[in-house]
């Protein structure tokens, strides 16, 4: 018979943010949240939908259109004892903010000795697929994580959403938790079935540098993140149609990079797809390839193949946008050539 902590109930990827960040506040009076539209609004892909009435405006603080001044509040607040979670509406937006970012979040606890923690949980929407155009569609992974001093997290389920945000809020350095819009499950967006999914009701928390196996397989490897490994998955059940068994890795960490996973990995299939919604040049798929090729080269039997956007900027058109972005038709055709080296 099931028990109490084991009842898992369906949610959405946001339903999932929503219910981590409810439990934490309940569990801890220091944890507060500020950001745009956050508040009776509930945030515009509903991260923080009904804490506002919960929690009110000393917990949920709605911001000024300034996020040079809030994410700098969130610095002085944590140094002095708070948990602040911070939302930074779109990823692209951290350009505005980066002297607080990198200059101040990322380097005050190894500037202080480690004397002075900086608990920041900063949430930040990813991802194209909406004609959001240039400003509002990157999702920007590798520019976090070139950033020594930051943990850097992008779960792709709603299960490992829920749990990765629980382990960042406790964690005592400052986390980048990185949602794509396609998986908040809203209604005003497509909805796709890996939006929701089984959730445990109480409280529980996912290692922030942990990738996942989402598909065993023998023949290749494909690395995936967020809406590419969704994407790896609808590529592997079709590639398993014809004959060719994928391995899917859902990275779910891009700082650290589980790179024990990854090899291992390669070891068995011996052969490396990476696939990323971020740009080609120096990004996830470079990171991925550079670590494969200097730590597990001896396995290899064919050229490490990289799928991402190319180096332009997200293209306004629908029709373009889809073209830039790599999908499962990609993912197929690249493993195909391979596996026939």
């Amino acid at each position: 018979m099931e028990t109490i902590k084991e009842k898992r109930k369906k949610l959405t990827g946001s339903k999932a943010m929503i219910q981590a960040l409810e439990q934490e506040m309940n569990r801890d009076s220091n944890i507060f949240i500020m950001g745009e539209d956050i508040g009776k609004y509930g945030g515009i892909f509903g991260s923080t939908t009904g804490l506002y009435d919960k929690f009110g405006s000393d917990r949920i603080m709605d911001t000024p259109i300034s996020e040079t001044g809030f994410i700098g509040a969130s610095v002085g607040a944590a140094a002095e004892g708070l948990r602040p979670v911070v939302e930074l509406m779109f990823a692209d937006f951290h350009g505005v903010v980066m002297d607080q970012i990198y200059n101040h979040i990322a380097k005050i606890h190894y500037m202080s000795g480690g004397n002075v923690k900086l608990p920041i949980v900063l949430m930040t929407a990813v991802g194209g697929g909406y004609s959001d155009a240039a400003q509002h569609s990157q999702t920007l992974y590798a520019s976090f994580g070139h950033l020594p001093g930051l943990k850097v997290v992008a779960p792709t389920f709603p299960h490992d959403i829920k749990g990765m945000l629980i382990t960042a809020i406790r964690d005592d350095n400052p986390v980048i938790f990185m949602f794509h819009k396609t998986l908040q499950g809203l209604g005003w967006m497509d909805q796709i079935d890996a939006s929701l999914g089984p959730v445990p009701e109480e409280a529980y928390t996912i290692p922030l540098d942990k990738a996942n196996i989402v598909r065993e397989g023998k023949d290749v490897t494909i690395v995936g993140v967020q809406m590419m490994t969704v994407e790896a998955l609808k590529a592997a059940e079709k590639l398993a149609e014809q004959g060719i068994d994928a391995e899917v890795i859902d990275l779910r960490s891009i700082k650290p990079i589980d790179k024990e996973t990854i090899l291992t990995s390669i070891a068995k299939t011996n052969r490396l797809v990476v696939v990323d919604e971020d740009y080609y040049s120096y990004g996830i798929t470079a990171e991925i390839s550079a670590i494969v090729a200097s730590e597990g080269f001896k396995d290899l039997k064919a050229p490490i193949v990289r799928l991402a956007i190319p180096d332009v900027p997200i293209p306004y058109s629908r029709v373009m946008e889809k073209f830039v972005i790599p999908n499962a038709d990609n993912i197929i055709d690249s493993v195909k050539k391979l596996v026939k080296i």
